[in-house]
């Protein structure tokens, strides 16, 4: 039996996660910010512990992770899954609205994994899920600041994983791409309300309009990246990226063709700027 701790348990991806380690006979220590709205979504189950959990609250995170740990005595897979989105070019985003964001989906993120992870380390084993985004792999006209909030997730995530190999846990970012949740509604989505007129008709501005027209009709099967997790969890050799959907995939290969294309371009720039080798005196 496994022992997950998942947070933003209560809807979206979280819940469905919960419902999939419950189901498969793991544990699950679910949070989310008032702990009723989970067991409202999962109902009562000998293997759940719902806590309550703010993750831009240290002191919180910590005292969950305690929790889970007097509750099950270890905690296996840490699924970072609580976020949301905001929408809207990059200048018209408020200070306040970009601190907000970065306390929930960065900041939020590193208070609950240091709070996980000396457990883990006491284990010396263990498996981290940091939800990113395509949004986190590719930069989207109106989705700038939310997709450097998972540029930084990325990041992390990836000198997290060379960090903890000598302590047996592993680290796995999940790149979803548009999956039929409510991400792109109010619930999970801030728009920014400064809208600048000249980015109307823009990329950026065209898209608060396609928010509200894809919401729902997005082609990512929810049910089925929760069982791909599954997949993950018990897999014994994981991989640092993880994408989720075939939109997620088609945009990583035609980034990684954009960049080799321009890489290729501008190489004898890139490289003229080393020291000349002094064994030959040549660049």
């Amino acid at each position: 039996m496994k022992v997950w701790f998942i947070t933003g348990a209560s809807r979206g991806f979280g819940a469905l996660m919960a419902k999939e380690a419950l189901a498969s006979g793991d544990a699950v220590i679910a949070t989310a910010r008032n702990p009723k709205t989970v067991t409202e979504q999962l109902g009562d189950h000998p293997n759940l512990l719902a806590v309550a959990l703010d993750v831009t609250n240290e002191a919180q995170a910590k005292q969950a992770a305690a929790a889970g740990i007097a509750r099950f005595g270890r905690i296996d897979i840490l699924a970072n899954n609580a976020g949301y989105g905001l929408l809207g070019a990059v200048e018209e985003a408020t200070a306040e609205e970009i601190e907000r964001l970065y306390a929930t989906n960065v900041f939020g993120l590193l208070k609950v994994t240091r709070a996980v992870l000396p457990h883990m380390r006491r284990q010396r084993s263990g498996h981290i899920l940091n939800f990113s985004s395509i949004g986190g792999y590719f930069g989207y006209p109106g989705w700038g600041v939310y997709g450097s909030t998972k540029f930084a997730v990325e990041g992390l995530s990836e000198s997290m994983a060379a960090e903890l190999e000598p302590f047996g846990i592993k680290v796995t970012i999940v790149e979803p791409g548009f999956f039929r949740t409510d991400f792109l509604a109010d619930t999970s989505l801030a728009v920014s309300p400064a809208s600048i007129a000249d980015y109307e008709g823009t990329p950026a501005g065209n898209m608060r309009s396609f928010a509200v027209d894809a919401n729902h009709t997005q082609p990512g099967d929810p049910a089925k990246l929760a069982a791909g997790i599954m997949t993950l969890a018990n897999s014994p050799n994981p991989p640092l990226r993880m994408p989720f959907g075939s939109d997620t995939v088609a945009v990583i290969e035609e980034q990684h063709a954009s960049v080799e294309k321009e890489l290729a371009a501008w190489r004898q720039l890139a490289l003229s700027t080393d020291f000349p080798n002094e064994a030959t005196g040549s660049a």
